[in-house]
């Protein structure tokens, strides 16, 4: 079982959307950003603290708010502000008339506590619903968020020296999302088992591998920024990317991930940083290129956060 310093995924600054930058460096956005907090909390607390986390979620925004947080997260910020976070969950449930956000804000931060929680899958079911819920409170945002972390959670289990089975992997998703969507009543939804049903289209897509085109995955899976059309999809390109693809020219599996991810268009900042952590739980730090890491901001800063989480994680 291997833990390296594997998360430099966690090291999350794989965010390779175009954005301001000073060169050579490219500035991570709201993803890592909020996933950095996320790391700090738990290494500061020991746990997972919600309101900790929201007061830093806060902070962060209000310090750096040029990092490319979309219009409703900021209004769950200024409201956590404005009523002086007594209720850390309360903004985010106000969301959408009530019903809350199904995007994939939540999947897109999670990395650290799929490491911090490793051990304990009820556990990290449990802190993952609830830190989604931070800004995300509709099932389906915090079930995305869940499945991503427990696709984390699989692959740091994995010896990368073996041959990946990749329907294996899907199955084994399946099963534990069998439990997670048995709960859909009165939520109005035309499937009950939304995640299944994607995680079914994604073993037929990789059973077609070079005859999949980038089209009919993003018309199949989804490229969008609702967690539902975007998490599976981040999970299929780490696992359609274990093998070469013709129009990636690299044996760099884990950079294979990175280039198919942003490939199928989208919300590629955000679909590329949830491919890049499974892909970075999955491979280790080995195979993050020195030539990547250099040109992303806080790299350094983000190994110590993965060295940090781990040494927690294995106490």
């Amino acid at each position: 079982m291997k833990y390296d310093t594997l998360m430099i995924k966690i090291i999350l600054c794989i965010n390779l959307q175009p954005f301001t930058f000073a060169a050579p460096v490219k500035q991570y956005t709201d993803d890592a950003a909020m996933t950095k907090c996320l790391a700090e909390s738990l290494i500061t607390q020991g746990k997972f603290d919600a309101l900790d986390v929201a007061k830093r979620f806060v902070k962060e925004y209000f310090n750096e708010p040029r990092r490319g947080y979309g219009q409703n997260v900021i209004d769950v910020f200024h409201k956590l502000r404005g009523r002086k976070f007594d209720d850390p969950f309360g903004p985010a449930r106000e969301q959408f008339d009530g019903t809350g956000s199904f995007g994939n804000g939540g999947a897109m931060r999670v990395a650290p506590l799929a490491l911090f929680s490793h051990a304990n899958y009820d556990e990290l079911v449990n802190v993952v619903r609830r830190s989604a819920e931070l800004t995300h409170t509709h099932k389906l945002g915090y079930d995305g968020t869940i499945l991503q972390a427990i696709a984390i959670q699989q692959s740091l289990h994995l010896n990368p020296k073996e041959n990946l089975d990749v329907q294996d992997f899907a199955s084994k998703l399946m099963q534990k999302m069998a439990q997670i969507e048995k709960d859909t009543e009165g939520l109005g939804l035309d499937d009950p088992c939304p995640y299944q049903t994607q995680l079914k289209s994604m073993q037929i897509l990789l059973d077609k591998k070079d005859e999949a085109h980038d089209e009919e995955v993003e018309r199949t899976l989804g490229n969008s920024v609702a967690a539902l059309y975007s998490v599976p999809t981040a999970i299929f390109c780490f696992l359609r990317a274990c093998s070469p693809i013709p129009e990636i020219k690299t044996n760099n599996p884990f950079r294979r991930t990175i280039q198919y991810a942003i490939s199928l268009g989208g919300d590629t900042d955000t679909i590329a940083n949830m491919a890049g952590a499974i892909a970075g739980a999955y491979y280790g730090e080995c195979m993050i290129s020195e030539n990547v890491r250099k040109h992303c901001e806080a790299a350094d800063q983000f190994v110590e956060y993965a060295d940090k989480l781990h040494k927690i994680a294995c106490k």
